[in-house]
């Protein structure tokens, strides 16, 4: 049991100990999207949500979301982020429109950032449900999923297509 990282000699969960990992520059890329109707999309568009205005403040949900990961994730570790960025790029889809959200998450540290970008994303694409769920109940949220990361032991990782 002891050769799982993230338990112990009786077999428990254990936050790994990064302590002897070298300290480079991480980042990590995210993406997920929510699909809504035509009036969804255009009341974000012309700002007259009820709420108020959407993608802004889905944006700084992302940005609180990245910087509390370890709050959320029993295993992640505290993370001091050195940036947050989310972005957004409309898509159309058959009878439907495509919000694609983007979160790219930097840190010079010991440890990743794929966790918080993956939970950063997600906490964007929940809010913009929040904010717009009194129009409509039927969004849908997805695929979340990493696009790419660099940094650290493992190396570096892109994803060859989107999965959408």
């Amino acid at each position: 049991m002891s050769s799982f990282t993230h338990f112990n000699e009786q077999g428990r969960a254990k936050m790994v100990d990064i302590s002897e990992k070298n300290e480079t520059v991480r980042t990590a890329l995210a993406r997920t999207s929510v699909e809504v109707n035509k009036v969804i999309f255009e009341k974000i568009q012309e700002g007259s949500i009820g709420k108020g205005d959407v993608l802004g403040v889905a944006q700084v949900a992302g940005v609180m979301a990245a910087k509390r990961t370890a709050d959320w994730i029993p295993m992640c570790h505290p993370l001091a982020l050195t940036g947050v960025d989310v972005t957004f790029e409309w898509s159309e889809k058959e009878d439907s429109h495509m919000l694609n959200i983007f979160v790219k998450v930097k840190t010079k540290g010991s440890t990743g950032v794929e966790m918080e970008a993956l939970t950063a994303a997600s906490a964007v694409a929940l809010t913009v449900y929040d904010m717009c769920k009194a129009v409509d109940k039927g969004m849908v949220i997805g695929p979340t999923y990493l696009v790419e990361k660099t940094g650290g032991k493992s190396g570096d990782f892109k994803r060859e297509k989107p999965l959408d």
